[in-house]
């Protein structure tokens, strides 16, 4: 693994990690990560995917983990911003590798924001991790109960006061500049989640991708649900998609969740499943639900 800082504008640089494989390239794979998690939790897979032959790459979004400069306070950015750093990354990727296919490998969040980017043809397929919509009523059972505590009191109190939402300190998602977690809540309070909240402009832009996309629903996850998670995937309209539901005793486990597929303990179950859909992508076609 090696680190590298990419500049996406003048006022702007990112942390960025790079797995190269031993051998020849197969792929590029970049993994967008989920709100709040930095690119560290997902260094075991990056480097295990690397030695499947992906030259894989991660990132910290500005304003966030390794790409943070100064207090999160001082962070001017949203969710857009991301957007325009999540592109950043896949440029930078598909320049070192041109003549090879580029995949996303999005968790949460990381799934969500390429219906936004205003150029995906350099992408050739999107595995998606427990990705939904985060419209509160696609919730999990568990997380509705305190959805409309944490939107309007903890969210905007905590955020005055601090300057950036404190997430660690909280025990909630995790810390996050002012005007992501302020544009998030707009997106969670909106049916059309994030679509909805952006006007017709996205609604053209999640219209706008073609390429293939397999997501994965955890069954046991605790916040997003299978409900929300075909949302997301049917806000893709023109988009060969396929919805798979894992459960935990598929890969003879007690729980998975929305952060378990990540973990070494599924190095090989989970792991090598997404890298068979990985290598899939352009030679099948990706239609349907399987539960």
């Amino acid at each position: 693994m090696k680190t590298e800082t990419l500049r996406v504008d003048a006022d702007t640089t990112l942390a960025l990690r790079i797995y190269e494989p031993e051998g020849a390239v197969h792929a590029s794979v970049v993994i967008g990560a989920a709100m709040g998690v930095r690119q560290d939790f997902y260094a075991a897979f990056a480097g295990w995917l690397a030695e499947q032959g992906f030259r894989v790459t991660t990132f910290d979004y500005r304003g966030h983990g390794d790409s943070l400069r100064g207090p999160m306070r001082a962070v001017r950015a949203d969710l857009l911003d991301w957007v325009r750093d999540y592109e950043a990354v896949i440029a930078c990727a598909k320049a070192a590798q041109p003549a090879q296919p580029l995949f996303l490998i999005g968790h949460s969040l990381g799934a969500q924001l390429p219906g936004l980017m205003r150029d995906t043809s350099a992408i050739d397929g999107m595995l998606g991790v427990a990705a939904g919509s985060g419209y509160w009523r696609d919730n999990a059972p568990r997380l509705r109960r305190v959805v409309h505590f944490f939107w309007w009191v903890l969210v905007p109190v905590a955020t005055w006061l601090c300057g950036y939402f404190p997430g660690r300190r909280l025990r909630a998602i995790g810390d996050l500049p002012k005007g992501v977690i302020f544009q998030w809540r707009r997106w969670c309070l909106n049916p059309r989640y994030g679509m909805g909240a952006e006007g017709e402009k996205a609604q053209q832009s999640y219209a706008a991708v073609r390429f293939p996309m397999v997501a994965y629903s955890l069954a046991d996850d605790e916040l997003m649900t299978l409900q929300g998670i075909e949302r997301l995937t049917g806000f893709y309209v023109q988009a060969p998609s396929r919805v798979e539901t894992i459960a935990p005793h598929e890969v003879h486990a007690k729980r998975i969740g929305h952060f378990g597929f990540f973990r070494t303990a599924f190095q090989a179950s989970l792991w090598p499943r997404a890298a068979a859909v990985l290598a899939a992508f352009g030679s099948a076609k990706v239609t349907g639900t399987t539960n």
